[in-house]
Formats: structure tokens, sequence, C-alpha cells
């Protein structure tokens, strides 16, 4: 189905969203009719912060907003969705648009898998009526499914169009891109290089895909590397754990800008522990490349100011490989809290490609290397 012809149907003119490459052409064509637009498309950090905004447009115009995400984000949504839209509280309707990745008897990755299975269900135990969106869906059987949510939505209450992989199709082009020169893969090698044999926690998407195989191009087996393949904004909470009770071993964090943005709160915590051995990076390229390119706030938001209030000893920002291997070395030898912002270009090799063990087998070897350390 032609994105245009979905969105006519629904009818909206308010979007918010966290960016899902399942839904590519929506995204695509919502930044080609609208941009960054506050009056219309919103980019926001999460998804409980996307459906938060969209009550407040219901609040002040009284129109029916739209919330896209992927369905990882689901659980971002339950609170705002249990405790402030349900028509036991508040009854303000709203519209999910939301990619099923991992959608039982369709390959995908393994953080996918459980989140896929129980995608329908959790939508229904929340009470948002759904209609799934295929391939073969029709512009008529999606309209029906609108004209069958708008007595649901007039009581205040919600409904979701879940989006099969491949449903979706946009014929424009959009390319995402910025003025900076340093690319995330050549970012990651420097900071393998300075890390040395200290353990390393990276961020979910592309960056632990390229970790991943700069382990592989070295030689090096993967036991240092935990990969957050999933759980997006969580990894530097995961690094502090291990910092805490490491606190003789350097701890690195690989991080992004996406990342960062949808948990921020995770800085503050960071920061009252204080823990002298994590070193916080953070490659900004202000855009959720890992799902297709679309813009964050990074560029908008200064990063390292934030670090410094919630209490890290030293943050700086580099947009050069001279000041990165010099701050790398600073932090490796240093002590004290740290966070380095890495000012990066958008892209990544046509090439990249996955890690090839399992989920589990990261696990199980990163865990007996942090036993021997």
């Amino acid at each position: 189905m032609k994105v245009e012809k979905l969105l006519e149907i629904i009818g909206a003119d308010f979007f918010a969203g966290v960016p899902d490459s399942q839904l590519k052409p929506l995204c695509d064509c919502l930044m080609n009719t609208y941009g960054i637009d506050k009056s219309h498309h919103i980019i926001a950090a999460n998804e409980g912060n996307c459906t938060a905004l969209a009550a407040g447009y219901h609040l002040a115009t009284g129109k029916i907003p739209v919330v896209y995400m992927q369905n990882s984000g689901e659980g971002n949504i339950i609170n705002p969705v249990a405790s402030l839209l349900n028509d036991k509280v508040y009854a303000i309707p709203m519209i999910f648009i939301v990619g099923w990745r991992g959608e039982p008897g369709v390959h995908d990755e393994p953080q996918h898998i459980y989140q896929g299975e129980v995608t329908l269900k959790l939508l229904e135990d929340m009470g948002i009526k759904t209609f799934v969106i295929g391939k073969k869906t029709t512009e008529e059987e999606a309209a029906r499914a609108m004209e069958e949510f708008k007595p649901l939505l007039s009581k205040g209450k919600d409904a979701a169009f879940v989006v099969r992989k491949g449903a979706l199709s946009y014929d424009r082009k959009v390319e995402y891109k910025n003025n900076n020169s340093m690319k995330r893969e050549d970012i990651i090698r420097h900071i393998t290089a300075a890390a040395e044999d200290d353990p390393i926690i990276s961020t979910t998407g592309k960056a632990s895909r390229e970790l991943f195989e700069i382990r592989t191009a070295n030689g090096q087996d993967h036991k240092r590397d935990f990969l957050t393949v999933g759980s997006m904004g969580h990894s530097s909470s995961i690094a502090l754990g291990i910092a805490i009770n490491k606190p003789n071993t350097k701890i690195w964090c690989i991080d992004g800008d996406g990342a960062v943005l949808m948990h921020m709160g995770a800085m503050a915590v960071i920061g009252a522990s204080s823990p002298e051995n994590l070193i916080h990076i953070v490659i900004n390229n202000g855009a959720h490349e890992t799902v297709g390119g679309m813009p964050t706030v990074a560029e908008k938001t200064d990063i390292t100011a934030i670090a410094k209030a919630c209490g890290y000893a030293r943050s700086v920002c580099v947009d050069n490989f001279e000041d990165l291997d010099n701050e790398l070395a600073a932090a490796k030898n240093g002590s004290g809290l740290c966070l380095i912002e890495v000012k990066c270009s958008i892209g990544a090799r046509s090439d990249l490609g996955r890690p090839t063990t399992t989920a589990l087998e990261n696990k199980i070897g990163f865990m007996d290397y942090l036993q021997t350390i």
C-alpha cells in the first residue's frame, strides 16, 4: 500500500514518533511533507514522550494525533496509555502506527523475536484495537478498519495499525546527511585500540555490528564486548552496573545520540554514582541511522554540558581523530567519570554484517571474561 493513501485514510495532521526501519516509507513521507515541524511532525526522544506529546496536542486541539514507532517501543507507551490515555482516566484518543519486527514466521534478529510474539497481545491488553496491514492489504480494507476505529476514538479509546514488513511503499527518495567527516566504524576502531583489553559495552544498532566486525578483522574473539543488540538507550546503565562492580577495571561504553536521548535520565544516575572507571563515549551523528537516517534533536543539544551538569568529572567534544586519540588516551590513563562526544557522519558500509554469535553466547563469553579481570 502506498503510504500516502494510508495517511489520507487516517486523515490526521499531527504525527509524533521514533523512527523504525519497517516504517521507513512513512518516515520518509513525513520528512518530505513536513520535515521537522512542531505543528505537524516531531521526532521525539522515546515512544512514551511521543504519546505524551500527542496527548497534549489532543488536549489543545480536540483532534486525533498519530504516534508511530517500532514494536520495541510498546514498553515505553504502557505507562501513558494505561494511566493517561485510558478511557477510565482521561479518555484521550490516538492512533498508533506500529512496525511489526519479529513477526512470528518471519526471520528477524534475536532481539525482535519475543517482542514480535507479544506485539498484538500487548496492544490488546492495553485496550487498543488493532488492524494488521500486510503486503496484500487493500486500500478498501484499511479504510474499513479506520471506519471501525472511529466510534472507539470518539469514546476516548485508542487504535493501532500494525505494519508487517514490506507492507508500505513510498516512491520518493530522502537523503540524510550532515557535515561531519569522521565515520563511525573508524571511530570505533580507534576506541578498541585505546581500550586494549578493557571491556566494552556497545549500544544497539550498527555500532555493535561494526564493533563485532572490527574484532573479527583484527583476529580477536568477542569476549571483551557486550553487544546491547536491543533495549535502546540502556547500554550506559548496563555499563554503570558493571563499572560499580569492577572498580579496578576501565569500563568503556560506546553509545549513540539517539540512545542517549531516549533515556537521558541515565546520565544523571551515572553522574550521581560517579564511577571513576567508566568512560562514556557518545558517537553523535544527529540521526537514527540504523533505522534509516531520520534526524534526532542531538545536533541542537549540548550533550557535554548535560554531562557536566549531571556530575561527570570530565566532558569533552571532538570532531577529528587527533583530538579523539588524545582524549581516549587521557581517559585510559586517567581517572574520573568521563564523557567523550564524537561528531560523526551519517553512513555505513553497504556490506556491513551482523554478529555471527548468539546473544546468549555473547553474554556467557563476556561474563566469563569479566571473571578474569
